[in-house]
């Protein structure tokens, strides 16, 4: 209730602030600010989706605009009160979010709830020493995961992996786990799914996503291996592009063709650049259509389905973070731009016209030229027959991790201030659509 109220008093002062500095006229200053962040958003898109000139004119739009914004706010002194009044704001809107969610330490209690599981007594790890600039030998896993009493398997870059997990099994371990990336990680978790082993994630990548909404440390991977002796046990769900397990997300449209190019994983940005224009404007650009349910989007440049929803719009470069990874649903996020003024549009946010936010079981994707489509599977580049059907395998998978962990809960994408409004007179507070029990990852 406490923070209920502060936020809503944060929420009237940020609007409060800018009023006492200028009157009615701040209205037209908030509305020259929108207009600003619009022209940079246009710039961005002209940056993005052409080369020279415009491209040029692009990134100096992009950065002009808002510098523009800023100076002329300087000038009439409304800078320090247009700050404080966004400073207000994102108080009131990340206060709102947590007296709404649950908390982190109750999300915490939740999972140490589950019953402590029996050590493993044949566990498999394998290890890839290039993943993450080299953590492997940096944290010196593979001595600690010994010491441990795991069966270490090194990676060179000319194995199968699921073969290797295959044959792990096959040998008799009761635990598979991986220190690398998250599509090294899919890999060894479809195995370990489909045998209904153990599954372990050692956060030795780069970005390590999976791991991170696990509530796993990332700037310790050696943590992860207190699971071993200390775990207990949860189940998530497994997402499917065809037959390809992803833990995370699998990217279609702009960002499945980038990862195409060889290029791509040394030279991730002027990969990116080079690439882009050809993507979102030339005469073979992807256009993707997709079906969720009843709904159906045609025309979409990219396209996210993830295993279980992010809490915010995300891309497939940056992904957010999930609250869940046990709701039995996939995320989609999909993106229509046709010109500037559309990219423009999306500062609005998830309202945005070109922005498709939504949730399923199962969501068809499919090319309106193309019989094949190349798809990003947690960062790993595949090309998959069109159609592809993604769904989701509720409880597909054991995850063994340590009893303590990081659990946070991920940012609403929208704050129901209504919601926040009752919680702030007193009002009882409604209960969680997720009152079944269920632990949360």
């Amino acid at each position: 209730m406490a923070r209920a109220r502060l936020a809503v008093l944060a929420l009237l002062a940020s609007a409060a602030v800018p009023l006492v500095a200028a009157g009615l006229r701040s209205v037209l200053w908030a509305l020259l600010g929108f207009a600003g962040l619009a022209l940079a958003a246009a710039g961005l898109w002209w940056m993005l989706a052409h080369t020279g000139v415009l491209r040029a004119l692009g990134a100096l739009l992009a950065v002009a605009a808002p510098v523009a914004v800023l100076v002329l706010f300087a000038v009439v002194g409304m800078l320090l009160p247009a700050l404080l009044s966004l400073a207000l704001w994102a108080l009131a809107s990340t206060t709102a979010r947590t007296a709404l969610g649950p908390g982190a330490a109750s999300a915490a209690a939740r999972q140490r709830g589950r019953a402590p599981t029996e050590a493993p007594r044949a566990p498999w790890v394998l290890m890839n020493p290039r993943s993450g600039g080299g953590k492997v030998g940096r944290f010196h896993l593979v001595e600690r995961a010994e010491a441990a009493g795991c069966r270490v398997v090194l990676l060179d870059g000319s194995q199968d992996v699921a073969a290797l997990a295959r044959q792990a099994v096959a040998d008799g371990a009761d635990l598979l786990a991986v220190a690398g990336g998250d599509g090294t990680q899919a890999l060894v978790a479809e195995v370990a799914a489909r045998h209904d082993v153990p599954f372990m994630v050692i956060p030795a990548g780069t970005r390590n996503h999976f791991a991170l909404d696990l509530g796993l440390d990332r700037e310790d991977p050696a943590g992860a291996l207190d699971a071993l002796a200390h775990g207990t046990e949860i189940r998530v769900d497994l997402g499917f592009a065809a037959d390809r397990v992803f833990v995370n997300n699998a990217s279609f449209g702009v960002y499945g063709f980038v990862v195409t190019d060889p290029a791509y994983r040394d030279a991730k940005a002027g990969t990116t650049l080079r690439a882009l224009p050809a993507l979102l404007t030339g005469e073979d650009a992807p256009r993707l259509r997709m079906r969720a349910g009843d709904v159906g989007v045609d025309g979409l440049q990219a396209l996210l389905v993830s295993n279980n929803p992010y809490g915010r719009a995300v891309d497939a470069a940056s992904p957010g973070r999930r609250e869940r990874l046990d709701t039995g649903l996939l995320g989609v996020v999909g993106v229509r731009v046709a010109d500037a003024a559309q990219a423009a549009g999306l500062v609005r946010g998830p309202h945005a016209e070109g922005l498709v936010r939504l949730t399923a079981e199962q969501v068809v994707v499919t090319s309106a030229t193309d019989t094949a489509l190349p798809v990003g599977i947690d960062g790993e580049h595949a090309v998959l027959p069109s159609p592809v059907v993604c769904r989701v395998e509720p409880g597909a998978l054991r995850v063994r991790v340590p009893r303590r962990r990081r659990l946070r809960p991920s940012r609403a994408t929208v704050t129901d201030w209504r919601k926040v409004a009752r919680l702030a007179l007193g009002r009882a507070r409604e209960t969680d659509d997720d009152g079944d029990g269920r632990g949360r990852p």
